[in-house]
């Protein structure tokens, strides 16, 4: 066996070790929130629980929580105060703040108090906006984000998802509510018993708010039809209910039929080009029982019913045709409890990749998709297209206010 050759080793060789090329990560800064409370449109949520606020006050951030923004959802100040919030009496102190959360629309007592290149993440009202509320936000030059349009990484959108499905369990259980003789219903238990029939509901709508309605509904026990002009929802909801259950397009004379047998009525239908379409006339409402319940969750977008009209939660329902109309926008926050938790679920992680980002809102934007498609008006440019052709104010698309920042 030849033996092996020996390596040659020169001293005028030079070995020296080769640096890593590592992704650059913006430096996390700490962010001030604030949250103010909330005064108008009967709303009863706030952004963040305490849970969440202490997550976010433990990575770092500042966050300021108006005097008793909580109440509402039963959170005391006690509480955010303990989870390491600051507790502010002035509500400019609040409107100071990096990012502000609200639950509600921008007030127009808020317009003067917002700040230039202030990240406000609030709902858009669009039946109640007008264009000189518009305006006036953009002057101020405020970032927007409409909680409605955020989309998550599925594409979907979270917080309309968990609104809609509190609604359509919440509007069985007002159902189940004014039927008893106690608030004028007929006096009918939902589920029924043993050799007396449940109550018959009728759904209008196999989305969100419809799928969830019909699950509570059979959970009572009750006898549930759901009409929709999609096959492919109405499927949907089938497969997802588990069950089998009486399902129809809406043509007038089955929808008509069933009205006048129903107990309960539920409108679910999806707004189209910002409008619900009005399905059921009032000489449908008047051929319904005497003492039985039509509960409008579409009264947001104009409603699906031709008697509706809009009420609060403080007086939330009328008789017409002796029937009992329940007609409360915004119903989630009937239960703001469970309606905050699921807010505070969505918006704190995006809070923290707010700080991942530096700070800044051009990398937060561009980092999360889902906020991309939400930002409707940028340091006084709008960037939403609905918005722009409503009310004839200049669009400009945000990827290009975005690529000139970067």
């Amino acid at each position: 066996m030849e033996p092996r050759p020996k390596p040659i080793i020169n001293v005028s060789y030079s070995y020296n070790p080769l640096e890593e090329t590592l992704e650059y990560m913006p430096k996390r800064t700490s962010v001030y929130i604030g949250i103010p409370k909330e005064t108008s449109f009967q709303e009863n949520r706030i952004a963040l629980t305490p849970g969440a606020v202490s997550v976010i006050v433990n990575n770092g951030h500042k966050v300021a929580i108006e005097h008793n923004a909580g109440e509402a959802s039963s959170y005391s100040d006690r509480e955010y105060a303990e989870a390491g919030a600051m507790i502010v009496h002035d509500k400019r102190e609040i409107f100071s703040a990096d990012i502000l959360l609200k639950t509600a629309p921008i007030g127009h007592d808020e317009l003067e108090l917002l700040q230039k290149d202030q990240i406000v993440f609030s709902p858009i009202h669009i039946p109640t906006l007008s264009k000189q509320h518009l305006e006036k936000c953009l002057e101020k030059k405020i970032i927007g984000i409409a909680l409605g349009s955020i989309k998550d990484d599925a594409g979907y959108f979270p917080i309309v998802r968990s609104m809609s499905q509190i609604a359509g369990v919440y509007a069985i259980q007002m159902a189940g509510k004014y039927l008893s003789n106690n608030d004028q219903g007929k006096g009918i238990l939902m589920g029924g018993i043993a050799g007396v029939p449940p109550a018959n509901v009728v759904i209008i709508g196999a989305g969100m708010v419809g799928e969830f309605a019909a699950r509570s509904a059979i959970g009572c026990g009750a006898q549930v039809k759901v009409f929709d002009n999609s096959i492919y929802r109405l499927m949907r909801l089938q497969r997802t209910v588990g069950q089998t259950i009486f399902t129809s397009v809406i043509d007038p004379m089955i929808l008509s039929k069933a009205l006048a047998e129903a107990d309960v009525a539920i409108g679910a239908l999806k707004p189209q080009k910002g409008i619900v379409p009005m399905v059921v006339s009032e000489a449908m409402v008047e051929a319904m029982q005497a003492g039985s319940v039509i509960i409008d969750v579409s009264i947001d977008n104009g409603g699906c019913f031709e008697t509706s009209a809009m009420t609060s939660h403080e007086d939330p329902i009328f008789k017409k045709h002796d029937v009992i109309h329940y007609c409360v926008p915004n119903m989630a926050s009937g239960v703001s409890r469970t309606a905050s938790g699921a807010i505070s679920n969505i918006l704190m992680p995006m809070i923290l990749s707010c700080a991942e980002a530096g700070g800044r809102p051009d990398a937060m934007i561009i980092n999360k998709p889902g906020l991309l498609s939400a930002t409707y008006m940028y340091k006084g440019k709008l960037s939403s297209k609905a918005l722009s052709k409503k009310f004839n104010i200049k669009y400009t698309d945000l990827n290009l206010i975005l690529s000139t920042e970067l």
